[in-house]
């Protein structure tokens, strides 16, 4: 149901996380451009609040009201974008007035909105590109050289005897909540446009709901042009294909703009690079794998030519869908693309997608590494032949010296490092 808020309804505020003065930082530069002043304002109010508590006293919406000068209508749309970008939850519970319950989350940290894909775009069409690159800049991590330098920092275990172990589960974390989208589809539109004998009662259950919202935003399609391809996606059993809607969508993204969404064109996030210094052929491809995007990436695997509109698809699928990192992508694409003849079939790379989504791999390192283990273990199972015949990426192998590899792997290297050098 659509609740809104009367002057008398009454409110708790419970904290469900840690918040420090960092937060209040980034909420100032990353959402206040994407939910607007008021909305940041109302947090930082019921932040207030809890007055170092957990759990507030109660009080009434006409006091935020009063603060915040505005009306019902404007606090409910704050309230509303607060809840779409994770910051809160709402409980309500009916009675004489209603009683609302706000649970605050933490805000995303630099890194974490940088890396957003759907954050992240909100924001650089909020502040435009220059001040998008300003921000950017501003959180940049730095480069320090080490060079000359041995690192001795001592583990744990090297400096402290642990006795016995205390468990720790009840202690309150940092916690960040889900990120919605707000829809602008007209669900009630789309069902009196479509004949009901064609469209099943199950249809549009909530992960239906959920694509229909994310291909909205991300392709920007209103609810006209989304009936229009949810028209060509039900199947015989008046079910949403949903890969058939996808493509849809994709299709008439790239008719109308002539291009795919930027998240093809992105790098791996600064916080999850790999320290610069290793000199190493390993150390520079990973290097190569963090500082190139997946279409640079395509592009230099083709020698400068474009890659196909199917495997930039395919790379959207992966950033998007499955949500893995740019630097994973890459090692992802090198690693089939080595073991596949140069092709990007869909059916291989997704199962190997999965299987990798499924580890939880974030940085280029990660993705090399559990790629390495994986071959181990199929090369296990072949024949002698078959061990001989099989082909690995130039990277395998936990140390690889500059002049241990070979003209070809140097070569390609070299390719690679021209994209952006």
């Amino acid at each position: 149901m659509n609740y809104g808020v009367l002057p008398a309804d009454r409110y708790k505020v419970i904290n469900r996380t840690i918040l420090s003065e960092v937060d209040k930082e980034n909420l100032l530069y990353f959402y206040a451009p994407v939910i607007g002043p008021i909305a940041v304002y109302l947090y930082l109010l019921l932040w207030q609040d809890l007055q170092k508590e957990d759990e507030s006293k109660v009080y009434i919406h006409h006091r935020l009201m009063n603060i915040l000068k505005c009306n019902a209508k404007t606090l409910k749309e704050a309230r509303e974008a607060l809840e779409a970008v994770g910051l809160i939850k709402t409980f309500v519970r009916e009675g004489n007035v209603l009683e609302y319950i706000y649970e605050l989350y933490s805000p995303l940290s630099a890194s974490e909105f940088f890396a957003h894909p759907i954050l992240n775009t909100v924001l650089h069409n909020a502040l435009g590109d220059e001040e998008y690159k300003n921000l950017e800049k501003k959180y940049t991590k730095k480069k320090y050289n080490h060079d000359g330098f041995i690192e001795i920092t001592k583990k744990m275990d090297e400096v402290f005897k642990v006795e016995n172990t205390v468990s720790s589960s009840n202690i309150k974390e940092k916690i960040n909540g889900e990120t919605k989208l707000t829809s602008s589809i007209d669900y009630d539109l789309i069902l009196d446009s479509i004949p009901k004998n064609t469209l099943s009662d199950k249809a549009f259950n909530k992960r239906t709901r959920e694509l229909i919202d994310n291909l909205s935003f991300i392709y920007n399609l209103d609810t006209l042009k989304m009936i229009e391809l949810i028209r060509k996606s039900i199947n015989e059993f008046g079910m949403i294909d949903k890969d058939e809607l996808r493509t849809s969508a994709q299709k008439y993204y790239e008719l109308s703009s002539g291009s795919l969404p930027t998240i093809v064109y992105r790098t791996q996030p600064e916080y999850l690079k790999k320290a610069s210094g290793d000199t190493t052929l390993r150390g520079k491809i990973i290097a190569m794998f963090e500082n190139i995007s997946p279409y640079d990436f395509l592009k230099a695997k083709n020698k400068g030519a474009s890659p196909a509109n199917k495997d930039l698809k395919l790379v959207e699928h992966l950033l998007v869908d499955l949500k893995l990192t740019p630097a994973v992508v890459n090692v992802l694409l090198d690693f089939c693309l080595r073991k596949n003849n140069n092709k990007l079939t869909n059916s291989y790379v997704e199962t190997i997608a999965a299987q990798w989504k499924r580890a939880d791999l974030k940085t280029a390192e990660e993705a090399m590494q559990f790629a390495e283990k994986e071959h181990k273990k199929s090369i296990k199972k072949m024949s002698p032949k078959e061990k001989n015949e099989a082909i690995k990426p130039a990277w395998f192998d936990k140390e690889i010296k500059e002049e241990e590899a070979s003209s070809e792997e140097q070569e390609e290297l070299t390719n690679l490092l021209k994209e952006f050098k």
